[in-house]
C-alpha cells in the first residue's frame, strides 16, 4: 500500500486526500444531524406521553359501581387507536381497570409513561403509551438519503478535486518542461514565474536563483579553465621556445648555463602556479583540513618579514613589523603564514624602488588583525572589487614580468575565509595600498 501511495501522481494524491477528509467531515455531519433528529423526536415523543397523561387525569372519573370510565362518549374511543396512542388504568394490584382504547398491543415497538394517581378518591396507576413507529420510519428514511446521499457528493467533490489540482499543479507541468530543456550549453534558461506570490511562483523564483548560481559557477569554471590553459602554456612555450634555440647551433658553456638558468626560472614559475591551482582545488574540494593551534601573530608577521626581507632589499625598500606586545589567535600556522606570505609579496612587487612595506599587527575592536600596507601606485576603482579573483590582474603583462598568475591573493581570501575571518582592501590610487585580516575575537581568546 505505501509503495503503490508512493508512486501515485500528486493530482491524485491530493484528490485522494480531499475526497478521504470530505467523506469523514460528511459522516461527521451526517452523523450529527441524525443524532440531532433523533433526539429531537424523542424529546417530542416525550413530550406527547405528558400531554396525553395530563388529559387522562382531567378526564377520567370513578363510576358508581367503583369503577373508572373517561368523561367523553363511548363514539370517540377509536381515535386514539388511529393515532396510535393507548391508555391503561390499573388499580395497585395491577388489575386493568380501564383502557383506552384498548390494551396495549405487544407486537408494536411503544413508549410507556406511567404514575400514580387518585381518582375520586380511588388509587390507580396511570400509564400512556405511543408507537414508535413513525420515529422509526423518519429515522429510516434520513438513512437512506444519507446513504445514497454521501457516497454521490463524494464522487462529485473528488471529481471536482482531480479538476482544481490538475489546474493548480499545471504550473508545475510547465515548469517542469521548461526545466528539462536546460543544459549545461543552456543555463541562461529560466522557470517561467506565473505569479510571485503562490508557492508555485516561490519555488519557481528559488529554482532560477539556483540556475543562476549555476550559471555563474559554470562561467567561473570555464574561465578559470581557460585562464589556468593560458597560464599552463606560457611557461610551457617560453622553455620550449629557449631549448630550440639553444639547439639551433652549438654554444659555449657559458651560453648553455644561461639557457638551462632561462629554463629553471620558467619551471619555478610554472611549479609556483600547479602548487597554486593545487592549493584551490583542494579548497573547493573541502581536502583541506585546518589544524588549528595558538599562534603568535606578531612572530608570525616577523617570521614573514625575515623570509621575504631580501626581496625588498633588492628593491631598497623599507621593510618594517609593527607589533607592541604578542598577538595570540587560534589558526592553521602555515595556511596563515601562506596567506600573509601572498600579501606581503604582492605589496613588495607593486611597490616602487625606494618604498615601504609595513606589517602591523594588532589585538581588539573585532579580533586579531594583521595589515599590510605599501606605498606603492594603489588599486583603480573599477578593479578594487575583482583583485581577488583567480588569474584577474591588473596589468596582466606587468604581473607576468613579475612572476605572478594573479592566484596569489585568491588563496590569501580563501585562507582567511577558512578560518572565519574577512580580508578586506583599503587603498587610494597613486598612495599605495592596505589589505587587512581580521580573525574571529573568540578563536583569539583561545589560543590564550
Amino acid at each position: 500500500m505505501t509503495t503503490w501511495w508512493r508512486h501515485r501522481s500528486i493530482r491524485v494524491r491530493l484528490t485522494l486526500w480531499y475526497a478521504a477528509v470530505l467523506s469523514a467531515v460528511l459522516a461527521l455531519y451526517a452523523g450529527g444531524v441524525f443524532a440531532f433528529l433523533r433526539h429531537s423526536l424523542s424529546e417530542d415523543l416525550d413530550g406527547g406521553l405528558r400531554d396525553d397523561r395530563e388529559v387522562a387525569e382531567q378526564m377520567l372519573e370513578r363510576t358508581p359501581a367503583g369503577g373508572i370510565r373517561w368523561r367523553a362518549e363511548p363514539e370517540d374511543d377509536g381515535d386514539e387507536a388511529v393515532a396510535g396512542r393507548w391508555l391503561e388504568v390499573r388499580s395497585p394490584d395491577g388489575t386493568l381497570l380501564y383502557a383506552r382504547p384498548s390494551g396495549v398491543p405487544a407486537d408494536v415497538p411503544v413508549r410507556r409513561l406511567s404514575g400514580p394517581y387518585t381518582v375520586d378518591g380511588l388509587p390507580v396507576e396511570i400509564q400512556v403509551a405511543r408507537s414508535e413507529e413513525p420515529i422509526r420510519r423518519e429515522l429510516g428514511e434520513l438513512l437512506m438519503i444519507l446513504g445514497a446521499g454521501l457516497p454521490l457528493a463524494v464522487a462529485i467533490a473528488g471529481m471536482g478535486g482531480y479538476f482544481l489540482a490538475r489546474r493548480a499543479l499545471a504550473g508545475v507541468s510547465r515548469m517542469a518542461d521548461r526545466a528539462r530543456t536546460i543544459t549545461a550549453e543552456r543555463l541562461g534558461e529560466r522557470l517561467p514565474v506565473e505569479n510571485p506570490g503562490d508557492e508555485l511562483g516561490q519555488l519557481a523564483a528559488v529554482f532560477n536563483d539556483a540556475f543562476a548560481r549555476l550559471e555563474r559557477s559554470f562561467e567561473q569554471l570555464r574561465r578559470f579553465t581557460a585562464d589556468a590553459s593560458h597560464e599552463l602554456r606560457t611557461p610551457l612555450t617560453a622553455m620550449r621556445s629557449v631549448g630550440e634555440v639553444g639547439l639551433r647551433e652549438h654554444r659555449d658553456a657559458a651560453a648553455y648555463r644561461e639557457i638551462i638558468g632561462s629554463m629553471l626560472e620558467e619551471t619555478d614559475r610554472l611549479g609556483r602556479l600547479v602548487e597554486g591551482l593545487l592549493t584551490l582545488s583542494r579548497a573547493d574540494g573541502g581536502n583541506l583540513s585546518l589544524k588549528r593551534e595558538g599562534v603568535d601573530l606578531a612572530e608570525l608577521a616577523r617570521d614573514v618579514a625575515a623570509h621575504l626581507g631580501v626581496l625588498a632589499e633588492e628593491k631598497q625598500q623599507s621593510f618594517a613589523v609593527e607589533a607592541s606586545e604578542p598577538v595570540p589567535a587560534w589558526v592553521d600556522r602555515l595556511v596563515i603564514r601562506q596567506a600573509l606570505i601572498n600579501l606581503v609579496d604582492n605589496a613588495v612587487k607593486y611597490t616602487p624602488p625606494g618604498g615601504s612595506v609595513r606589517i602591523i599587527v594588532r589585538d581588539g575592536g573585532p579580533g586579531p588583525t594583521i595589515e599590510v600596507t605599501d606605498t606603492g601606485s594603489g588599486i583603480p576603482a573599477e578593479h578594487r572589487d575583482r583583485v581577488f579573483d583567480r588569474f584577474y590582474r591588473i596589468d596582466k603583462a606587468r604581473s607576468r614580468d613579475l612572476g605572478g598568475a594573479g592566484l596569489g591573493l585568491a588563496i590569501a581570501r580563501w585562507a582567511v575565509e577558512a578560518h572565519g575571518g574577512r580580508i578586506d582592501l583599503e587603498t587610494v590610487e597613486g598612495r599605495g595600498s592596505t589589505f587587512r585580516i581580521t580573525l574571529l575575537h573568540a578563536e583569539g581568546s583561545k589560543a590564550s
